[in-house]
């Protein structure tokens, strides 16, 4: 049975101090008050991971990532951080392909392939994303549009390297507006990712993969849409820079 997965996107926010005080924070509230049912990860910027991870150590429930990562091992790549570089910090999962990396960093899905098999070789499990804007669900194509995204960027993956694998649905028209995806709409597309992975690989590879919602997931709107039978946790983002709401949705 897939377990759900709460993934905290800080994005650029939270200075050194304020991110392991939200830490302390979420460590401190999820003792007292969680009952393990989901698993959780703190995904901040590249400067806090090493901290992080080490604050998480040992906590059955709470693990570390990253919010990105270089497709090259290592070399001349001012400002760019490797997946080994990320492993060796102790964190256990890297975004990949987030609508905002796509949109002001030019990502392509083939890109997005090869840092993906960098996340894989290293040892570390992938959150890979995908959406479609507002104008390509208006104009209906955002099928085709995740068709694409997914298959180019996964689909040359082994079903054994698929094990590694987390898949995050975010309607970019959702991130940051405040506006969500219905839970129809969301499992909608859920169910037709599930089904892509079926037809190249198989049935029991779709039924194991976790494929998360994203998109303005707040405490509010988080039951309804975990309640979906084919959503399987969140990639939360403004919600999680504070501790009693990102606790709420977990």
């Amino acid at each position: 049975m897939r377990k759900k997965i709460i993934a905290g996107n800080w994005k650029m926010n939270k200075t050194f101090e304020e991110g392991l005080a939200l830490v302390t924070e979420i460590i401190g509230m999820t003792k007292d008050e969680y009952s393990g049912s989901a698993k959780v990860v703190l995904i901040p910027p590249f400067i806090h991971v090493n901290a992080v991870s080490k604050m998480v150590a040992g906590n059955a429930n709470i693990q570390a990532g990253a919010q990105n990562c270089s497709n090259y091992d290592s070399g001349a790549y001012t400002g760019e951080v490797s997946a080994g570089m990320i492993k060796s910090c102790g964190a256990s999962y890297v975004i990949i392909g987030h609508s905002e990396r796509r949109q002001y960093f030019n990502e392509t899905n083939s890109l997005l392939a090869s840092k993906t098999d960098a996340v894989l070789k290293n040892g570390l499990t992938c959150i890979y994303c995908c959406g479609e804007t507002l104008e390509e669900r208006e104009a209906n194509h955002h099928f085709d549009v995740l068709k694409k995204q997914v298959s180019e960027g996964l689909f040359h993956l082994t079903a054994e390297q698929f094990e590694n694998v987390v898949i995050a649905y975010e309607p970019v028209w959702a991130i940051g507006t405040g506006r969500n995806a219905t839970p129809e709409q969301a499992e909608e597309v859920h169910v037709y990712i599930r089904n892509l992975i079926k037809e190249l690989y198989t049935a029991e590879i779709s039924e194991n993969i976790v494929i998360q919602y994203g998109g303005s997931v707040k405490p509010d709107n988080a039951k309804e849409l975990l309640n979906q039978p084919n959503i399987d946790g969140a990639l939360v983002g403004g919600a999680c820079l504070k501790a009693d709401s990102f606790l709420k949705i977990i």
